[in-house]
């Protein structure tokens, strides 16, 4: 299906043939329908599926037409990291190009100017803010949030929100809304706690879901089945080997983190950290220099990784298992984003984690080549997924600014003239 046989405004699909977007993802096809008619939504979805675009869009498309006050927050979309919202802001910009919305965003990790620049934002009323729970809650106890006359409420990733502890401040947030407040909430996942929190806050959601979709065959997925005291080890001798580039590394906590980035440092890599302790300002500088080349590993945990999109990582590497079956397909289908679509996962198993593979591997419905260890760095444990007792930590799914015109920077805002429609400069393609 394509944008232009759905009920938008001529600016928005004028933005969206600028874009070069022409045909809806799955759930964009089911999420905007209904969005357009005002009913609450939940959907099931995973990242890189369109569904940024599937709330961003009918949302823009309703305020676009002017029914909304001018001095008023009208929409407030919740992510759980900066770099989420960092992502978000950038596609509200490139979709509200040519409309009159304005946006801000609000998250932490800035200084007292961005901190500024976002509370005179939020004052002086902006169409859509994107923000994380606990910078918008310090807003609002500033007294620089008025949250009466919102009219859409979005929930990005609240599977992820709620694991990182935000259901009380989400809570408190939508008590600030008015009843008449339309609810869009979007999640990985649909456990207990996710229905607990829509039957809270939602007025009889039509529930949409999308398969989770499998790793591309592309992927060459393998494990080495190892003790946990092994696993620096075969990582030196696998750069020994092969030279690391474009290498994107996951742990299982920021602590891990350090010390794995420290380690490979000592063996001379070309490696840097990105975790939730760095300075804003440092993790931006860091992601840069991935991008650009100019770092040859990056060391992350999964809440951060939200912010990165990169499309030449050559080889994913799983230090620790993922949380869920979906955390490992969201992993490592960050290697298949190049021009052919190829890449290189490893997963290093041990003897603790070895339960939890077994579930990725039922998930996968394929078993994962196994590469034997080198007899140097020792003797192997054998892969006896069943001896294992499962960790009650895992599978939990725990663990682990700027306005819709051109020449704005991160965390300011300007309001728009609303009659003034502005020209396009390019954008590059980004679906969801």
């Amino acid at each position: 299906m394509k944008f232009d046989e759905l009920n938008l405004e001529d600016s928005v699909l004028d933005g969206l043939y600028a874009m070069n977007f022409q045909d809806m993802t799955p759930v964009q096809e089911m999420s905007i329908p209904p969005i357009l008619e005002g009913k609450d939504i939940i959907a099931c979805a995973q990242t890189g599926t369109g569904k940024t675009a599937a709330y961003v869009l009918p949302v823009i498309n309703e305020l676009s037409k002017g029914n909304y006050p001018e001095e008023a927050i009208n929409a407030v979309i919740m992510a759980p990291t900066r770099e989420l919202a960092q992502q978000i802001d950038q596609q509200v910009e490139g979709f509200s190009y040519y409309l009159p919305v304005s946006a801000v965003a609000v998250y932490g990790g800035t200084d007292g100017i961005a901190y500024a620049q976002q509370e005179r934002g939020l004052q002086m009323g902006t169409d859509i803010v994107i923000a994380t729970p606990g910078r918008l809650i310090a807003h609002m106890n500033m007294g620089s949030v008025d949250l009466s006359h919102t009219s859409f409420f979005i929930l990005d990733e609240a599977d992820r929100m709620l694991d990182m502890g935000f259901y009380d401040d989400i809570i408190q947030i939508y008590k600030k809304l008015p009843g008449k407040c339309q609810i869009i909430m979007f999640s990985a996942t649909m456990p207990p706690k996710i229905r607990t929190l829509a039957a809270s806050i939602m007025k009889n959601p039509q529930e949409i879901e999308i398969a989770i979709s499998k790793p591309p065959e592309s992927i060459m997925q393998t494990a080495y089945i190892c003790h946990e005291a092994q696993k620096m080890r075969i990582l030196e001798k696998h750069f020994k080997d092969s030279a690391p580039k474009r290498v994107l590394i996951f742990s299982s906590s920021k602590q891990k983190v350090k010390e794995l980035a420290s380690a490979l440092k000592r063996m001379n890599i070309n490696v840097e950290a990105m975790h939730s302790d760095l300075e804003q300002s440092n993790r931006e500088q860091v992601m840069k220099d991935f991008r650009n080349g100019h770092i040859d590993v990056l060391v992350a945990t999964d809440v951060v990784s939200r912010g990165i999109d990169i499309n030449d990582i050559s080889i994913v590497i799983n230090y620790d298992i993922p949380n869920d079956p979906e955390d490992y397909v969201h992993r490592i289908g960050r290697t298949a984003r190049g021009t052919d679509g190829s890449g290189l996962a490893i997963t290093l198993v041990s003897e603790k984690e070895q339960r939890e593979f077994k579930t990725i591997e039922t998930f996968l419905d394929k078993e994962i080549y196994k590469i034997p260890i080198d007899p140097s760095l020792g003797e192997a444990p054998p892969y006896e997924p069943e001896k294992h007792k499962q960790y009650k930590k895992r599978f939990g799914r725990g663990g682990g600014g700027r306005g819709g015109k051109k020449g704005k920077e991160r965390g300011t805002f300007r309001k728009p003239n609303r009659n003034n429609k502005s020209g396009f400069s390019g954008q590059n393609k980004t679906n969801g």
